[in-house]
């Protein structure tokens, strides 16, 4: 039976996958497989796991020809983008890439494709300028800041309304901006309800791992370190706050490590031995045990118990303490001198 669709099906009709051992029958996998390239997604997951399924099974997973090709763009795409060396032709409908490398300081650039021949700066990635310095690139229409529009003097009431409706208009623009930011490496466009959720963000196109707050390619230990930035929340903390957090934390480390050292201590110490004590206990009154056999070993486990909880609350405190000064006074010191 498939785990996917609860169907009966013949041994032949579920294919082996070079990930993992998980099996579902062809027509589902077909299915997902042709979902998740429709929707741009290159690394492709097992449906029952996060193994990713290597290139040769989704090809082999596509039926269509058109499918294949846009999986085979997608891969291509990926690894130029996100190699530093290659730049993307700024032409309309022109998805050519040129590989340059060491063009700092000839950085005149010329797409390769037949029919194009478009010239594009090294630097800024945008058409050639040689008579100016590099500018950023122009805002997407979605992204740009709307003006307002200055209400006629000699119709009040019509200018209100003309007001109202630019005010709503702006707002409405600012959200939309708030919403959708671009990938530090790629340069995509990432789209994202800024409710305050999770601010850590995976860009499909490259792979890249940013922060959404601010836009930067972090790693596992970003919301970890004193950068303002929280794993959820709309906006990363302000100067003086952040500031305040870690002048708080430099000054009361030392009576929250000993506080908090001073609380592992007696619970690790004796929780361990009272929680082998109880689970003993409840897995020996399911056995066909008898009562001393019981007595015996729930005795026995928590004996032993007693023997290693000190050493493994040593371990604990020998470790964390020092882990969590060097943190303070360590990269909170730093980035407060800073």
């Amino acid at each position: 039976e498939c785990p996917l669709c609860l169907l009966p099906q013949p041994p032949e009709a579920f294919p082996t996958l070079a990930c993992c051992a998980h099996r579902s029958c062809r027509a589902c996998l077909e299915q997902y497989v042709r979902l998740a390239v429709s929707e741009s997604r290159v690394l492709v997951s097992c449906p029952h796991c996060p193994a990713a399924l290597p290139p040769t099974d989704v090809r082999r997973l596509l039926p269509e020809p058109a499918l294949r090709d846009k999986y085979e763009e997608f891969l291509r795409r990926r690894l130029l983008v996100a190699a530093p060396g290659p730049r993307w032709c700024p032409a309309p409908d022109c998805s050519y890439a040129v590989l340059a490398h060491g063009c700092a300081e000839c950085p005149r650039l010329t797409c390769g494709r037949e029919g194009c021949g478009t010239e594009f700066c090294y630097h800024c990635r945008q058409p050639w300028h040689p008579d100016g310095p590099c500018v950023p690139a122009p805002p997407a229409p979605g992204l740009a800041t709307p003006t307002a529009q200055p209400a006629q003097p000699e119709d009040s009431a019509h200018g209100e309304a003309l007001a109202q409706d630019g005010s709503s208009r702006a707002r409405m623009c600012h959200t939309e901006a708030e919403d959708i930011k671009v990938c530090p490496r790629c340069t995509a466009f990432i789209m994202k309800i800024n409710d305050g959720s999770c601010n850590r963000m995976n860009c499909t196109v490259c792979g890249c791992l940013f922060c959404w707050l601010c836009l930067r390619e972090i790693s596992d230990v970003h919301f970890l370190s004193p950068s303002g930035c929280t794993f959820w929340g709309k906006r990363p903390w302000s100067r003086t706050r952040r500031i305040l957090w870690q002048l708080g934390m430099v000054l009361a480390a030392p009576m929250l490590i000993s506080l908090v050292a001073g609380v592992a201590v007696p619970v690790i110490t004796i929780g361990i031995p009272i929680y082998m004590g109880r689970k003993v206990l409840g897995q020996s009154q399911w056995s066909s045990l008898s009562g001393c056999q019981q007595c015996l070993s729930v005795t026995s486990s928590v004996l032993l118990s007693l023997f290693v909880s000190p050493i493994i609350t040593a371990i604990t405190v020998g470790v964390g303490v020092p882990l969590m000064l060097t943190y303070v006074y360590g990269t909170v010191l730093l980035s407060l001198c800073r």
